[in-house]
Order: C-alpha cells, then sequence, then structure tokens
C-alpha cells in the first residue's frame, strides 16, 4: 500500500512535526486542524466562528487530495469549554458542512493550545 504526503498552500502550515495529511490506501487522514488563518495567526471569535475556519481548512486539504466534504467517514472534534452552548454553536455549524450520510463524530472537551476548537477527520477515496 502507497502512504502519499497531502499537502496544500491553501491551508495554514502544519505548526510540530506532522502532515496536513497523509493518503493510505483508500483513505485520507486530515491532521487536527483549528482556527488558524493563512499567516498562522489563531483567529479569535465565537465558537461557531473558529468552528467555520477549521472546517474551511479541512475542506482545503481535502480538495488538495481531489477529495470533498461528502466523503468524510469520521471525525473527532475537541472543543476547549464542552457545554451545552458550545456544543450548540458547534453543531450548528458543523451541520452546514455535512450532508446525510453525516460521518460518524466523537466530541470531546479538551485542553487545547491557544484555540477553543480542534477537527480531524478521515475519508474515503476509494471507488
Amino acid at each position: 500500500m502507497a502512504i502519499t504526503k497531502i499537502t496544500t498552500e491553501h491551508a495554514p502550515n502544519p505548526a510540530g512535526a506532522y502532515s496536513q495529511a497523509i493518503l493510505a490506501g483508500d483513505f485520507l487522514f486530515v491532521a487536527g486542524q483549528g482556527p488558524i488563518t493563512m499567516d498562522g495567526k489563531i483567529a479569535r471569535g465565537t465558537i461557531a466562528e473558529q468552528t467555520r475556519l477549521t472546517l474551511e481548512n479541512i475542506k482545503e486539504i481535502l480538495l488538495a487530495a481531489g477529495a470533498s466534504m461528502s466523503q468524510v467517514v469520521r471525525v473527532s472534534a475537541h472543543i476547549t469549554e464542552l457545554n451545552e452552548d458550545n456544543f450548540k454553536q458547534f453543531n450548528e455549524t458543523y451541520s452546514e458542512y455535512f450532508s446525510e450520510p453525516r460521518p460518524t463524530r466523537i466530541t470531546v472537551g479538551s485542553q487545547l493550545l491557544g484555540i477553543d476548537v480542534e477537527i480531524e477527520v478521515m475519508a474515503y477515496v476509494g471507488k
């Protein structure tokens, strides 16, 4: 099985020792993304605004691999303050990016460095 590193200049560069995405066989693994602008700055704002930017970054990485949001089968979402209001804002924004059948997902409260949302996805890109 071939393993291919996927990169794009249309999403922020990794801030550490990891790849934006890896294509392994029929699956594309997109590293955890956050509300980071193209110039590497953390975007402040509501949880909805941070979720939207994070998902736009993911969308660009998927596009670089020839994939789309409709091919995402698994999502891991991390939110610093997982309370009812934040979850509602996150979920409403998230719903704009995924249609039926929506991917499986886990959403957990996590300690994040300077951001309020981090999301990673796995997409099926096989035939």
